[in-house]
């Protein structure tokens, strides 16, 4: 599969300010609440699917970049998309869930992100796309 591009000044994660730095009273603050909602992976799964369904451009941009890891960056949107938490502090968030916290929010991430392929209606022959 091709990637397929889009300028990063219209990615919805990138308008909604996923990549910006925040204050450490912020951080302080908001840090536990990440905990908590990556930590449940039904609310976060959930949030997964919104943003999939929600945020064209940008996931259509990171989701066929195979180089990247498309799990981390679902997982990551959903957080800005939810509640606008920058993505710097759902990776902090992350090394604090226990490994079955983590491998939940994974399989949530994989089943969002089949969704998200299996929604797009869209053939691959060779190096042609075509859509529907």
């Amino acid at each position: 599969m091709n990637q397929i591009f889009h300028p990063y000044w219209k990615w919805e994660c990138y308008v909604n300010g996923m990549w910006r730095k925040e204050s450490r009273e912020y951080e302080e603050t908001e840090l536990p609440k990440i905990i908590a909602f990556t930590g449940c992976h039904n609310s976060y799964g959930s949030a997964m699917i919104d943003v999939i369904e929600n945020w064209k451009l940008c996931i259509e941009h990171h989701l066929t970049d195979n180089s990247i890891n498309q799990r981390a960056y679902i997982g990551h949107a959903a957080c800005n998309y939810k509640h606008n938490w920058p993505e710097y502090l759902v990776r902090v968030a992350w090394n604090n869930l226990t490994e079955t916290q983590q491998i939940l929010a994974n399989n949530k991430a994989t089943i969002a992100i089949n969704k998200w392929n299996k929604s797009r209606k869209t053939l691959y022959y060779a190096q042609t796309e075509i859509r529907f």
